[in-house]
């Protein structure tokens, strides 16, 4: 009665358990190279020629021109800027990043200048240093100001020594 229990092994057609598992790890292996090799083509190729087109999503609207009064400073911390509208009516966006160690820096009313809490560098309202150890200026971002509204474009900043007249922006 167990002989017939027991099958023959040797008629067995089909697939077995070995060949089964042997034939997914080969189809996970072909899948794997297949996204190892999009990803490495992907890479290849991200930098390659851009729009010509202007990235909008990194222009940020602040406000209208006149609501920020002259003579005023402006945090705007969700796109890590200070905005700062001089006596004159120029605008120049600051960086919130202090240059010695990326710190975020605070402006500080009372005093009219920028503090950094980390080392305590200072910087003017222009954005040049005024106590070290902060190596250079701020970094500033293009201010663009179309049909009465100030915006900032937060893909451009701009590495700089000191404060020059032409970093001011007039509407």
């Amino acid at each position: 009665m167990f002989n017939r229990l027991k099958k023959d092994k040797s008629n067995h057609k089909g697939i077995t358990r070995r060949s089964f598992f042997q034939k997914i790890w080969v189809w996970l292996g072909v899948v794997a190279g297949l996204e190892f090799t999009g990803l490495l083509i992907a890479f290849m190729f991200s930098g390659s020629k851009r729009s010509s087109r202007k990235d909008m999503s990194q222009v940020k609207i602040i406000g209208r021109l006149e609501d920020i009064s002259p003579n005023t400073v402006y945090p705007y911390r969700s796109g890590q800027i200070y905005l700062v509208r001089m006596k004159d009516g120029g605008f120049l966006a600051l960086s919130l990043k202090c240059t010695h160690l990326g710190c975020s820096i605070q402006w500080n009313e009372d005093e009219d200048k920028f503090i950094c809490p980390c080392h305590s560098s200072e910087f003017d309202r222009k954005g040049d240093v005024l106590s070290p150890p902060a190596p250079h200026a701020l970094d500033i971002f293009a201010v663009i100001i179309e049909e009465g509204v100030v915006k900032v474009d937060l893909g451009k900043k701009t590495k700089r020594k000191k404060f020059k007249q032409t970093d001011l922006i007039y509407g």
